[in-house]
């Protein structure tokens, strides 16, 4: 049962899996809408998790069970939604969705199997949640619910939002501008919590897709690319693509973590702009305060929210970092990478 147990970081780094898996196995349009849709699940979820603030159930009475630092990070979360429920609902259901869909003629034995089993992997989730003293039962019950709502909406929109990433124009700076604008749109939880920094990672690595994507898709990302065991990409080759793959992403994961702590820190000194570190640059760490000090804070509303940013006495720079860290990761996996298979014939 553990096994399921993924904190945010374990779902941001899952969420770049089905670019590799799923495109190769069934569907690009897939890997990309199961990709948008749990950075849009974790987005709004911890939105609702920082503006309601209720707190996970109180330890003791109630053991809570945390096997490692990932774990102990997600604790440290408000509680109402569980997110592994809202997640669990909209993955499983949009995939769901998607086989169904798919089928060639309707079978009711299919679609009936087929619900049970998301429903069996959601409960199973959910009973987990609660098993760990993560989450009281009031917390599942929400999960559920907003997970139904947001698969819902997702299901009005996804086809919409995939034709305009992979056919309009200006797509990249209008998700620039929307990648920038939701670093602000968040709320200001009561105390302190990690939520903010999955967000930050979350929106980096829409941005990465959504903008890699766009520049290659006719390219790589076409329905009509090569799937996995078919003529064109036998096993061999796809095993070769993760020889290379993997290294060279990790690799641009840590250069663009390594060059955005060099030019970030230079360009805010260059126009003037105080800065901070509570993580990444320890020569700044002492500076550190705002969104990660122990001071409790009240949830403000956006407009504010802005304006107090913009009167702050120094800006932490650690929020730059990991959105273009991982911003450079996930467009490795969509551009970089596949430009670097077509050049060596993989």
């Amino acid at each position: 049962m553990e096994c399921w147990m993924l904190s945010s970081q374990g779902y941001l780094v899952l969420s770049l899996f089905p670019f590799t898996l799923l495109s190769c196995l069934c569907s690009s349009g897939l890997a990309r809408q199961m990709t948008l849709l749990i950075a849009f699940c974790d987005y709004l979820g911890n939105c609702i998790k920082d503006v309601v603030s209720a707190p996970r159930p109180s330890c003791p009475p109630v053991r809570r069970i945390t096997a490692t630092k990932d774990e102990e990070d997600n604790a440290m979360e408000y509680g109402l939604p569980s997110s592994h429920t809202l997640n669990t609902v909209c993955l499983s259901g949009y995939l769901l969705h998607y086989v169904l869909s798919s089928l060639e003629y309707e079978s009711v034995s299919i679609q009936y199997y087929g619900f049970a089993l998301a429903c069996l992997l959601v409960a199973l989730i959910a009973f987990g949640r609660v098993y760990l003293g993560m989450h009281s039962v009031v917390d599942i019950v929400s999960g559920l619910a907003i997970g139904v709502l947001i698969l819902g909406l997702w299901l009005t929109v996804n086809e919409k939002l995939d034709d305009f990433i992979t056919s309009k124009q200006n797509v990249s700076s209008f998700w620039t501008a929307l990648s920038f604008l939701l670093l602000f749109a968040y709320p200001t939880p009561e105390h302190p919590t990690p939520s903010y920094e999955y967000h930050t990672a979350f929106n980096g690595v829409t941005l990465g897709i959504v903008t890699g994507v766009q520049q290659t898709y006719s390219q790589f990302h076409h329905e009509a690319a090569p799937r996995i065991f078919s003529p064109e990409l036998p096993i061999s080759s796809y095993l070769g693509r993760v020889m290379v793959g993997i290294p060279t992403i990790l690799l641009v994961k840590f250069c663009s973590k390594s060059l955005a702590k060099w030019t970030l820190p230079m360009v805010s000194n260059a126009l003037g702009i105080p800065i901070r570190s509570s993580m990444y640059i320890p020569k700044l760490k002492g500076y550190a305060s705002g969104k990660k000090t122990d001071e409790p804070k009240n949830s403000v509303g956006y407009l504010q929210k802005l304006c107090e940013f913009l009167s702050h006495d120094s800006f932490d720079i650690d929020t730059g970092i990991r959105f273009f860290q991982y911003a450079g990761l996930a467009w490795s996996v969509v551009d970089l990478v596949p430009s670097l298979f077509s050049y060596v014939n993989l």
